[in-house]
């Protein structure tokens, strides 16, 4: 599951506050914080058009990064979030926190469902309720899985898919203790609705 870590290109930014970094804004730039490890919380930017690419893509925030700045030491981390302008829905400010290879991280990771054709359910017409589209895991910074993967094989209508179901890799696991349900194959609308005909049919009090 390791992978080479990506470089992520940033420069360090002069002043805290709003007025610095509406200034970097103004020249193109997402202000950002790198903070954690015992160390001083420091101010970057980073451009805007490569930075945007690289969140439409996916998985930004699940994702190790390599931080690069000129003239630094680079440092492994992670995004802790991304504020966004509410109604552009751009990138005004990211956060990252720093991370050893070996740190135990808490982070959320996309689910991937498979083999669609394999379900005897969803053949029948039913429907995947996807209840968790992602789920947060407590990994290893240096193995972060891309996605964790559901198989839809063999599942029928009403089966429903638990996060103990699921294989996970070595070393990683559900930051939640219970068994908390990930998605179901529900009965197509047609098939509800017939059987809840039969059901009042059934429980309705006979004539005479």
């Amino acid at each position: 599951m390791a992978k080479e870590i990506p470089d992520l290109v940033a420069e360090a930014r002069a002043g805290t506050g709003k007025g610095a970094a509406r200034q970097a804004r103004r020249a193109g730039k997402v202000p950002g914080i790198v903070y954690g490890d015992g160390k001083d919380p420091q101010p970057i930017q980073l451009d805007f058009n490569p930075l945007l690419t690289r969140l439409r893509a996916g998985r930004f925030m699940s994702t190790l990064w390599n931080l690069k700045v000129e003239g630094q030491d680079d440092v492994r981390v992670i995004c802790r979030g991304v504020q966004r302008d509410v109604v552009k829905d751009l990138p005004t400010h990211i956060d990252f926190m720093r991370v050893h290879r070996n740190s135990r991280v808490n982070l959320f990771v996309n689910v991937e469902f498979i083999n669609h054709d394999d379900s005897p359910g969803l053949k029948r017409g039913g429907t995947m309720v996807v209840v968790r589209p992602e789920v947060e895991l407590m990994v290893t910074a240096s193995d972060i899985p891309e996605v964790i993967t559901v198989d839809l094989t063999g599942k029928t209508i009403g089966d429903v898919i638990h996060i103990n179901d699921i294989a996970l890799p070595k070393g990683v696991r559900p930051t939640i203790d219970r068994n908390f349900v990930i998605a179901n194959i529900a009965a197509p609308s047609g098939l509800r609705s017939d059987d809840n005909e039969a059901e009042a049919e059934a429980e309705a009090p006979a004539e005479g």
